[in-house]
């Protein structure tokens, strides 16, 4: 039984990675923040304006921890955060869990996340940062939990193919 975990700072490719490699594995793919919406019948924005980061962080570390104790295949992606709260980073070292880190350069994650502010909530919050002052403060406090992580990928000016090939020989 597989469970690949893929963590990493958003805009690092979880979501579009997972969902290509369980194409190529023939595995089911979770995207975390995706279940927590479907189950709360809400989006994370709405989710973070109503109840707020902490009552989301409880509710997405419910639903990482059920989701990695079912007793199925799974490739699951993570939020950026969620390897930072809870003790989720923990779960990455567990003997059934396959943790891959996509690592991705500043430089590439504000060019992909210049556009996304209004569809993550972590970006809207008041500061005077920069988004690339701000990515890189947030890539430094995450570091220490990304790099629980079994392994790390660089994803840097790689095709999505690419990238897929080398997580299914990590995996195989």
């Amino acid at each position: 039984m597989k469970k690949i975990v893929l963590l990493g700072y958003m805009g690092s490719g979880k979501s579009t990675i997972g969902q290509k490699l369980a194409e190529a594995l023939n595995l089911p793919f979770i995207d975390l923040d995706q279940e927590i919406e479907t189950n709360l019948q809400k989006t994370i924005p709405a989710i973070f304006k109503e109840r707020g980061e902490i009552y989301f962080r409880k509710i997405e570390h419910q639903t990482f921890n059920h989701l990695l104790d079912e007793n199925k295949s799974i490739i699951l992606s993570l939020g950026g955060g969620t390897p930072c709260y809870a003790n989720n980073h923990l779960k990455l070292q567990e003997s059934d869990v396959i943790s891959i880190y996509l690592k991705a350069s500043i430089k590439t994650l504000v060019e992909r996340l210049e556009n996304e502010k209004e569809h993550r909530p972590v970006l809207n919050q008041n500061t005077d940062d920069t988004l690339e002052t701000f990515v890189a403060k947030q890539l430094f406090e995450r570091s220490y939990f990304y790099h629980q992580a079994k392994h790390t990928l660089i994803v840097d000016n790689k095709s999505i193919s690419d990238i897929v090939d080398e997580i299914i020989k990590i995996v195989n």
